[in-house]
Order: C-alpha cells, then sequence, then structure tokens
C-alpha cells in the first residue's frame, strides 16, 4: 500500500505542549545544493550578458525565481515547525520576527546600494541602464525613498526580498494554524488566492488603496511579482516542509507518486524543456493572449503547471539521483549561506549594469564569459566567508543538543 501524501491534522495539544523532537538528521545536502543552484541560474539570468538568454529558465517555462522561493519556504516549514514543536508557538513566531528583520534591513542596505554607489557610477558614466532601473527615484527622490523604506517602491532586481518578508510576516500563522488545525483549508485558501490573481485583483486592490490614499507610486514601480499569486508557491513549500517534521513517512526518501501522475509530469515537463529551447523564453512569438498564461509575474495557470511537474519529477527522482552523484560542495556552501549569497549577486548584477550597461551582441564573447565567471567567483567568496565572519544575528535561544549541521543549527543561514 501505498504512503498518503497528506497526514490527518495534529491534535491541538501538540502545539501547546510538544512532544520530544526527532533526532533524525535535519539539513539535508541535497536541498541546499538545489537552493545553491537556482542563486547561480538567477545571477546568470540577471546579469546583462548573452548567457541569459541561454541560461534564463534552462528547465522550461519555470524561471529561478520560482526553485528559490519554493525551497526557501521548506527549509523555513521544516526549521520553524521543528522550533514550534520543541519551545513552543510564541518562541516560533518570536523566531520569524527576528529573520523577518534581518531580511529587511538587508533590502535597506540594497536600496542604499542603488541610491549612492549605484546611482553615481551610472549618473557619472551617464548609463542608460541605470537610469532606466531607478527613474521613479531620480524623478522624485524623497517620495521614493520613503515608499522604498515602507516596501512600497520596489525597483527593478530589488522586489524579491519585500516579497520574502512579507512571507515570512504571514508564517507563523500559517505554520500554527497548520499544526493545531490542519493544512486542508490553508491550502484551498491559498489556491483559491491564486486563482483571483489571474484576474488582476491585484492591480484592483492598488487602484483601491490608491483611490483612499492617493498613493503617489505607480503600480509598475511597486514590484514584478504579484503577490497574491506568488504566495501560494509559499505555502506550497511551508506545508512540505512542515510535513517533513510532523509526518516524515508523508514525504519518504523516494516519494511514492501514482504512476498516471509520474507520467504526466514526465510528459509535461519534457515538452516544457523542449519548446523553451526549441521556440525560446517566449512560447509563442506571435500569440501574445496565449503566453500570459506563461506569465512569469502573476503565475499564469501553465506557468504553475510546468513548476508543479518539474517539482513532482524531483520528489520522485530526485533521491535516487542524489544517492548516485557526488555531492557538488560549492553549491551546497551558495545554498546555506543563502542570503548573503543573494545579496552579493544584487551587488555584483548592479554593478555590471552600471559599468558595462545592457547586454549587447558587439560585446566580445570573452568578456561576458569573464564577467559570469568573476561574479560566481565573488559569490562561491561569500558563502565560504560568511560562516566565519557573519554577524550573529538574533538567533533565538541556541539548541545545544542539536547534531552539527541540523536546520536547527543554522537555521540563520
Amino acid at each position: 500500500m501505498r504512503r498518503p501524501l497528506i497526514m490527518a491534522p495534529m491534535p491541538a495539544a501538540l502545539s501547546t505542549a510538544p512532544p520530544p523532537a526527532p533526532t533524525r538528521p535535519t539539513r539535508r545536502w541535497e536541498f541546499d545544493a538545489l537552493r545553491g543552484l537556482m542563486l547561480v541560474l538567477m545571477t546568470l539570468t540577471h546579469l546583462p550578458t548573452r548567457l541569459a538568454e541561454y541560461l534564463g529558465q534552462p528547465f522550461g517555462y519555470v524561471s529561478a525565481a520560482e526553485g528559490f522561493v519554493l525551497l526557501s519556504a521548506f527549509m523555513a516549514g521544516m526549521v520553524y515547525t521543528r522550533k514550534g514543536r520543541r519551545h513552543g508557538i510564541p518562541v516560533m513566531r518570536r523566531a520569524f520576527r527576528q529573520r523577518a528583520l534581518v531580511i529587511y534591513g538587508c533590502q535597506l542596505l540594497a536600496l542604499l546600494f542603488l541610491f549612492t554607489v549605484i546611482a553615481v557610477l551610472g549618473l557619472g558614466i551617464d548609463q542608460p541602464a541605470v537610469k532606466n532601473l531607478m527613474s521613479f527615484y531620480l524623478q522624485h527622490p524623497v517620495t521614493a525613498l520613503l515608499a522604498a523604506m515602507a516596501l512600497v517602491y520596489q525597483p527593478p532586481l530589488l522586489d524579491i526580498l519585500p516579497l520574502y518578508i512579507l512571507f515570512m510576516l504571514i508564517s507563523p500563522w500559517v505554520l500554527s494554524h497548520g499544526m493545531r488545525h490542519g493544512w486542508r483549508g490553508l491550502l484551498a485558501t491559498s489556491l483559491s488566492l491564486w486563482l483571483v490573481a489571474q484576474f488582476g485583483v491585484t492591480h484592483q486592490v492598488y487602484d483601491w488603496v490608491v483611490a483612499r490614499t492617493g498613493l503617489p507610486v505607480p503600480f509598475h514601480e511597486t514590484g514584478s511579482f504579484d503577490t497574491l499569486a506568488w504566495q501560494f508557491i509559499w505555502i506550497l513549500g511551508l506545508w512540505m516542509g512542515a510535513q517533513l517534521v510532523v509526518a516524515p513517512q508523508a514525504l519518504p526518501p523516494r516519494a511514492q507518486f501514482p504512476q498516471w501522475m509520474v507520467v504526466v509530469a514526465l510528459a509535461m515537463g519534457l515538452v516544457g524543456l523542449v519548446w523553451r529551447h526549441a521556440i525560446g523564453q517566449v512560447p509563442l512569438p506571435h500569440w501574445p493572449e496565449v503566453n500570459v498564461l506563461f506569465d512569469k509575474w502573476p503565475l499564469g495557470p501553465l506557468r504553475l503547471l510546468n513548476l508543479l511537474a518539474l517539482m513532482v519529477l524531483t520528489l520522485r527522482f530526485g533521491p535516487w539521483l542524489a544517492a548516485r552523484m557526488r555531492r557538488p560542495r560549492p553549491l551546497e556552501a551558495m545554498g546555506r549561506a543563502s542570503l548573503p549569497v543573494f545579496c552579493a549577486h544584487l551587488g555584483v548584477v548592479l554593478l555590471v549594469l552600471a559599468v558595462f550597461g545592457e547586454a549587447s551582441p558587439q560585446r566580445p564573447l570573452w568578456q561576458d564569459l569573464t564577467i559570469a565567471a568573476g561574479s560566481l567567483a565573488v559569490l562561491l567568496a561569500v558563502a565560504h566567508a560568511w560562516p566565519r565572519w557573519a554577524p550573529r544575528w538574533p538567533r533565538g535561544r541556541p539548541n545545544l543538543n542539536a547534531p552539527q549541521g541540523s536546520a536547527s543549527s543554522v537555521e540563520g543561514s
């Protein structure tokens, strides 16, 4: 008999009087390596080189951003569910708030870097790419600065961390509700929010706010990601991570999906992979009304199906592959230090954009390759240096009994 993928809701008593936590290892190197791979792909996609055309969305009509958000949510669900079961819900909530504060600090530093160093470089060189990137700030500096600190104004490339902060702030409520009452209602609500987002509800909410507050920030300057749509990936990842703690048998070492589901996922994954590399990153260049179904920012339906197909294939065949491959230590290091590496990638991309401008076919290939190699070298250096030089951010009371390399001992990464 196959093991079920969804377990029964955990009794409410467990949320306030947690049982002893399992002692099985909780840091899974393959998840760190996958997150490191997403960071590498994200960097190569954001760098203004010709490589972005070939390495953007390499597995189909799914980008590194979807994979990074899903994996980050999975790790958060695993780490903070264990913390809630060991130390109680209030401790878990406090840990989430502290982590959100750290990410907010990273966002402020990224904005400061953009508005000072990059602005001086870009304007000094008269770089059109930088002027376009921060056009609203150049036109309305005070409004832009205050709105950026409030996470309303989100310049391109700097709109992922605000999304992350919001998701971290809602996660304590989501996890505690899931621990007490189960996940079916949460997943159904999350899917419903994604569905209404496909009909432009997010823009309607923005218009409602502008009509009542006079918000001076244009809609296109509030970030590219549709929050109502992308929350579904986050909630899905939280559930998967929590299940690995609450009911490890729900996600066994080799997930036992129905055979038909694996076949369908394999077919969808292969079609998406071949289609993307045969046609390009725009699925149907002459059918814009169909391309909306693949749109990244509202997480269009066909894009979500492509992501879910790849997720099923990863859970089904990933353990088999991980058991037979050599561990990619550089990717693991990047995945463990995902937040500082992500911030380093932002700094590198902005610097390259300020100095070299947009990608150009006239730029020599060796120069693009040097930019890419140098950027990845910086990320790897940050990943290896961070454990030694990182500031001791608040992480709650340490668990002295946690095994070395466990999620509880590295949750701040």
